[in-house]
């Protein structure tokens, strides 16, 4: 019985010992349609909901196109943190990208994405002066 009662209690302080969670304020970024070379970087904000200081260990992207930059120091529990993430506007063409990070929360993996269209300049410019000639009939 004793060893019973022994092993509850381990238990039971494993899964208190490990309370870190975090929670982004959204999971995914929408570039839309943006031009060829525009500004390529957004910024994911995130709540360290636990109880525990929040350490992201690494974070790894889909592809070299998208480079993801975590925070430097622990987020301690009820702070906010950002991931800054940078996508190589320069290719064209609709993108979808996940990131990977790597924490010391219970699910130890999380994804985020990206995703959007690139139009090289000529493209959009022809979208757009195409939308607005439709408005003048």
């Amino acid at each position: 019985m004793k060893t019973i009662l022994t092993l509850f209690f381990i238990g039971i302080l494993s899964l208190t010992t490990n309370a870190q969670e975090f929670k982004f304020d959204a999971e995914t970024i929408d570039y839309g349609k943006i031009d060829k070379g525009a500004d390529g970087v957004r910024t994911f904000t995130f709540t360290n909901i636990g109880d525990q200081p929040l350490i992201i260990k690494d974070i790894k992207s889909s592809c070299g196109c998208t480079i993801p930059e975590k925070p430097k120091k622990p987020i301690l529990p009820n702070e906010k943190g950002t991931i800054k993430v940078s996508y190589n506007t320069n290719i064209i063409g609709g993108f979808s990208k996940s990131i990977t990070i790597l924490s010391n929360v219970k699910k130890e993996r999380t994804v985020i994405k990206i995703k959007g269209f690139v139009y090289d300049g000529v493209t959009l410019e022809k979208e757009k002066s195409m939308l607005s000639n439709e408005n003048l009939f």
